[in-house]
């Protein structure tokens, strides 16, 4: 199967320590519109501090998911992606938010300088990001959703196997 543009931008990394180092490795494409795949696939990846899972939907939106243990901890960057996109309706399910009926939906990007986040902002506080700079990041518009991915890999401290896994993808 060809990728087309549309399609390219598409990816979902996991990403976990081991021997006290990071790694990521690059999931198949169809978990960008599986969440439950995508649990399923960190669950299977153990993990010194849980198994970190990014996924960037074109330059759409963005899901962060944590996995440790029975836990599991999900991040949505824009609420309004719920309409278009499976994965950010599944993540509403998944976080019991309401999916926006198409009057809030309005009110929500009546100012297109507004991305309204939902879920666990402080998915990674305690690895050094809180939930202030999570929120600032992922409301930057000028920001891809792969570029906000990037700079939280990089206040992680996987910014290098993160971006060895996208250049497999991207070339």
């Amino acid at each position: 199967m060809a990728m087309t543009d549309e399609d390219a931008l598409d990816f979902a990394i996991v990403i976990y320590r081991e021997d006290e180092r990071w790694h990521a490795e690059l999931l198949p494409a169809t978990l960008t519109s599986d969440l439950q795949g995508l649990i399923q696939a960190l669950r299977q990846q153990p993990s010194e501090s849980g198994t970190i899972g990014l996924v960037a939907v074109g330059d759409e939106f963005f899901v962060a998911l944590r996995v440790l243990g029975d836990r599991v901890d999900v991040f949505l960057s824009d609420i309004a992606a719920s309409w278009d996109f499976p994965l950010a309706r599944e993540v509403l399910h998944y976080l019991d938010v309401p999916v926006p009926d198409e009057e809030e939906l309005d009110e929500i990007l009546q100012d297109e300088e507004t991305v309204l986040p939902a879920g666990d902002l402080s998915i990674f506080a305690d690895l050094g990001l809180d939930e202030m700079e999570l929120g600032i990041l992922s409301g930057d518009i000028d920001l891809l959703p792969e570029d906000v991915l990037s700079s939280i890999a990089a206040r992680l401290g996987f910014s290098e196997p993160f971006e060895r896994a996208i250049e497999s993808v991207f070339g």
